[in-house]
């Protein structure tokens, strides 16, 4: 079975691919699915910043494409060198939510976890599918 310790190391290995010549802000993440699929991505940069992919989008847009269905999603880890916890952004947060609902968002750097809070808490009053009916 797949623990927080598991997906980290997995998001670890994925921040070494990251794009990030502009910022030097590398970041890896690993999503797991509830059957125990992990979902790697990083972050890729652009000059512009706007067209940046963050590495937690990389990775449920990976598993989306590859025919995970949502809500099959368990925890999500997230690595960035900061000593603090490094959170998704708000984009990623919003699509996460959308995706994902509430799992559980393991923040680590690149020695240990950091911090560990449910999406509900990163996000709280969401904007999802059951405010537009």
């Amino acid at each position: 079975m797949t623990g927080p310790n598991e997906l980290v190391d997995a998001a670890r290995k994925a921040r070494e691919h990251a794009h990030a010549r502009q910022s030097n802000f590398k970041v890896g993440a690993a999503l797991l699915t509830r059957d125990g699929k992990i979902y790697t991505g990083c972050n890729v940069e652009n000059a512009t910043y706007a067209l940046t992919v963050c590495a937690e989008r990389t990775a449920l847009i990976k598993a989306l494409s590859e025919g995970e269905p949502a809500d099959n999603f368990a925890m999500i880890a997230v690595v960035a060198a900061p000593d603090d916890p490094t959170p998704p952004c708000g984009p990623c947060r919003q699509l996460l939510w959308e995706y994902c609902h509430d799992i559980p968002v393991v923040m680590a750097n690149l020695t240990r976890i950091t911090k560990t809070l449910g999406l509900a808490e990163l996000l709280p009053l969401p904007f999802d599918g059951r405010l537009l009916r």
